[in-house]
């Protein structure tokens, strides 16, 4: 899979109404992308999705909608005001801006020996070696100066040795004022991850509807971070959609939450998703990629056309945030363990999964160059697909369009189908299969003398006649959430 690969899927998710780029009639706005009427039904059905997995079928999660801006002490309490950064350099000469550890990810192997020898670290090999650089060259400050450049670090844009300034740290941020004006009002944050609404709702949400650890409360909500680097198209924006999950045990229980949540989350997408179990992998982190309020960690990756990137996150937050809000509130964050009358911080084990990077992984995998039969085709899982089946008059005459439409206004009712009555009969076929659309039905001539349809399967091309009385119940076994939801445990 390449990076000409991406570009086709970027193609086609404008041709085809998935994603769009904000605001392009002024020129567009870096990192920032608008879903059109296909894009926002796949996101929904891959939220209604984890949603299902993660509540309905876990009796002990309960879901939570907190508020995007909170008061500003949640995230002095959380260690973000003071630690979410990342190490950031300009290049002098054309005055481009980068993250340090990305930049470093771009270079040859030679350049990142030459670093590794100049700052005295062991080379890695891997790509926890950007991240150990950067904080390195963080820690060198003022000596840091002129080591880049030496190295023979090159400028992406360029392609040239950039003049490098002394890499500092840069907060992640978007800051605000709640009030009536600027100089009277409050300094507030749009909050970068949904993770703290949880945590200082926990006994609220734990004495409301009366649960025991182990519980967990689940979250899907939109973040913002102002990334210095914003690329590969949907994978790494200013503004994202998280799908978390927080799962409050006793502490002495963590690495055995931590391993049934990793398994749990990779077969998800194994098994809902149809991702090859080729295509992902763990990566733990090390003492270097280790959030400040993290024991261990594990990134699940998936191989996108620019390589692996993560699409979830599993951590260990131990009991850091809870003791945290306590310290900074003045209020009791404890548990009370009532069959042993004992009061403690329970561990949290945090899913933290990103939509847009899932729903980008999703088309990646699905993304199909039929070259056999001249066509690309969109292999969503059909559950997943905006559209379920298009409904098609094989000729624009003859009363097949009115009997077309009834059958397109009673399937529609339940599923979401698309009537389409331009052009040849295959060229609608071809529209639809690299929309993902997983069926099509075409009223014929034969239709108004025997009440069949033709029904044709996207991925395989079959063809088959049915019963127009039978086509909801052939369309609810084929298309349904649960065919997906089938194999999960709760």
């Amino acid at each position: 899979m390449s990076e000409k690969h991406l570009d086709k899927i970027i193609s086609l998710c404008k041709r085809r109404g998935f994603v769009f780029p904000n605001s392009e009639i002024y020129g567009g706005l870096k990192a920032s992308y608008d879903y059109g009427p296909m894009g926002v039904e796949l996101k929904k059905s891959i939220s209604e999705l984890w949603w299902k997995e993660m509540t309905q079928l876990h009796q002990n999660i309960v879901g939570i909608d907190s508020a995007i801006m909170v008061h500003p002490d949640v995230w002095r309490a959380s260690g973000h005001i003071e630690n979410f950064n990342d190490p950031m350099t300009d290049n002098k000469d054309n005055k481009k801006r980068y993250r340090v550890d990305d930049l470093l990810s771009q270079q040859k192997s030679k350049v990142i020996d030459a670093l590794c020898d100049s700052l005295n670290i062991k080379n890695t090999n891997d790509n926890s070696i950007f991240d150990q650089i950067a904080h390195t060259l963080l820690d060198k400050e003022a000596d840091g100066e002129g080591i880049l450049e030496k190295a023979g670090v090159i400028d992406p844009h360029s392609g040239s040795i950039g003049k490098w300034t002394i890499p500092v740290q840069f907060n992640l941020m978007f800051k605000t004022d709640s009030g009536p004006s600027e100089k009277t009002g409050k300094e507030i944050y749009l909050r970068p991850e949904t993770a703290q609404g949880m945590f200082i709702n926990y006994l609220l949400i734990q004495n409301s509807m009366r649960l025991k650890i182990p519980f967990g409360i689940a979250q899907i909500g939109k973040a913002f971070r102002n990334e210095i680097v914003a690329r590969n198209f949907i994978f790494r924006t200013r503004e994202f959609e998280q799908m978390e999950m927080q799962y409050f045990v006793h502490p002495s229980k963590d690495k055995e939450n931590i391993e049934l949540w990793k398994q749990k989350r990779f077969d998800f997408y194994l098994n809902q998703l149809g991702i090859s179990k080729s295509s992902l992998q763990f990566h733990q982190h090390d003492d270097t990629e280790l959030a400040h309020y993290a024991k261990d960690a594990y990134d699940i990756q998936y191989k996108f056309p620019f390589g692996w990137g993560e699409i979830e996150g599993i951590h260990n937050r131990t009991d850091f945030d809870l003791k945290q809000h306590e310290k900074i509130s003045g209020k009791n964050m404890t548990y009370f363990d009532s069959a042993n009358n004992k009061k403690y911080h329970p561990y949290i084990i945090e899913t933290s999964a990103g939509l847009n990077r899932i729903f980008l992984m999703v088309l990646c995998n699905a993304y199909f160059e039929d070259t056999e039969n001249n066509r690309v085709v969109l292999k969503l899982p059909f559950a997943l697909a905006p559209n379920k089946a298009v409904i098609c008059p094989l000729v624009k005459k003859d009363n097949l369009p009115e009997r077309a439409m009834n059958i397109f206004s009673d399937l529609n009712q339940q599923y979401s189908c698309i009537y389409d009555e331009q052009g040849s009969i295959g060229k609608r076929y071809y529209r639809q299969d690299e929309a993902g659309t997983p069926f099509g039905i075409t009223v014929d001539h034969d239709t108004l003398d025997d009440n069949t349809v033709t029904l044709r399967d996207r991925d395989t091309m079959a063809q088959e006649r049915i019963s127009i009385d039978n086509l909801r119940a052939t369309l609810l076994e084929r298309v349904s959430m649960n065919s997906l939801l089938g194999t999960l445990v709760g």
